[in-house]
């Protein structure tokens, strides 16, 4: 990828009605999926300048930084943004699990087949 030529700003996100826009976060190292949050123009700049995650809690209608209760900080390796700018992808290097349950991933259920 052209970082130059594929740069884009905060603002140039494509944000839902309510200004939000998904974002999953993953794992750097072993690539596992890890959650997904919500994140609004704050939190993707939050996270880009201090390099941790943040994002916002639609019950708790506030931000929030990924760790401030558990600890489980996830420090970001790198932010990217789909084709249509509408969804973010986190690689991160998480401090702990992901999952507000000690899971290592929110994604630790799967229907029978």
């Amino acid at each position: 990828m052209n970082k130059e030529i594929d740069a884009l700003n905060v603002a140039d996100l494509t944000y839902n009605e309510a200004g939000l826009i998904p974002c999953i976060v993953q794992d750097a190292s072993t690539k596992d999926v890890l959650m997904m949050a919500w994140m609004n123009a704050e939190t993707v700049q939050r996270t880009l300048d201090e390099r941790t995650t943040w994002f916002f809690s639609r019950s708790r209608n506030r931000l929030w930084h990924k760790g401030e209760e558990s600890g489980n900080v996830q420090r970001l390796v790198e932010l990217r943004y789909d084709c249509d700018a509408d969804t973010l992808l986190a690689l991160v290097e998480p401090a702990g699990p992901a999952c507000h349950t000690g899971q290592n991933s929110c994604f630790y259920r799967s229907f029978d087949l």
